[in-house]
């Protein structure tokens, strides 16, 4: 009986270390082998902590968009922590990731104290989701004009079938002035990394605004030819916020905006197709 025990406790404790690897797990230290060419499925969606445009908090209806959309990697704003009622206190992020079976990183751009002691402190920010390999993450705080909201840069390095991609999230302030210092600080972070580089979120500007000028002289609109790609108020689209931009590397195909009124935002997609890369290790920059 004792032998019997110890085999299924070693059994149980293999399977909790493997279930465990879902969600927020990042890949040990190793160099992984030259990349394979391959097709990713990329996202951006502003979630409005989950509630609909009904004001009916369900994350189900946002796994299912996503699952629907065969997205890779999702970058997620407006993304509660144990944050208030009005998310009934949930990770929204783990939540998400363990829904869908996605490694996860969660950025929070606003950290408060709990409302009782010994809980969970109340964040807010953005989230990236992957079905491969989180390799490392940062959060960058952006720069601000006086007692603004705070935002952030998440930059994750992502082990896509051997390619090193780098992967940014963003969710932009409310005026033009600190748009411009917080594009301007994204693009200093990103360029500090070499390879692939995908950078998305709701950036709060239309296309045309001026801040939106050294976006679009340093990477890529997946949404160029698309100006009326439209994805804000969810209800009837009227300006288009929510972008993905990729490094000149990088191809892509198939930029479409999917309709749905989960949240006032609609989130849009388009696919990357990575060349095979070198050999990396994932502390390289």
């Amino acid at each position: 009986m004792k032998k019997v025990s110890k085999f299924m406790l070693a059994v149980m404790v293999l399977v909790v270390s493997l279930s465990s690897l879902v969600g927020n797990a990042f890949a040990e230290e190793q160099e992984f082998p030259r990349g394979e060419s391959v097709n990713v499925n990329v996202m951006s969606y502003n979630i409005h902590h989950g509630e609909g445009v009904d004001g009916v908090l369900d994350l189900e209806r946002i796994a299912r968009i996503i699952e629907e959309g065969e997205a890779d990697i999702v970058g997620l704003q407006e993304v509660d922590n144990h944050f208030s009622n009005r998310s009934d206190f949930q990770d929204q992020a783990k939540w998400l990731a363990n829904r869908l079976g996605m490694f996860y990183t969660y950025a929070a751009n606003l950290d408060y104290n709990p409302l009782n002691e010994g809980e969970p402190r109340r964040q807010y920010g953005t989230a990236i989701l992957s079905k491969y390999p989180i390799l490392k993450s940062e959060n960058h705080l952006l720069p601000k004009i006086g007692n603004t909201e705070q935002r952030g840069l998440s930059e994750v390095t992502i082990n896509v079938k051997g390619n090193h991609l780098h992967v940014y999230n963003t969710h932009l302030a409310l005026t033009s002035a600190e748009r411009q210092i917080q594009i301007e600080e994204t693009i200093n972070i990103a360029g500090e990394s070499k390879g692939p580089k995908v950078i998305m979120g709701d950036l709060n500007a239309t296309p045309e605004s001026n801040e939106m000028k050294l976006m679009y002289s340093n990477y890529i609109d997946a949404f160029a030819n698309q100006n009326e790609a439209y994805t804000i108020p969810a209800e009837n689209p009227t300006k288009r916020i929510d972008y993905i931009f990729t490094s000149n590397n990088i191809e892509t195909n198939g930029a479409r905006v999917i309709d749905t009124l989960a949240s006032d935002h609609l989130p849009v997609m388009t696919t990357i197709v990575l060349d095979r890369s070198e050999p990396f290790n994932n502390g390289e920059k």
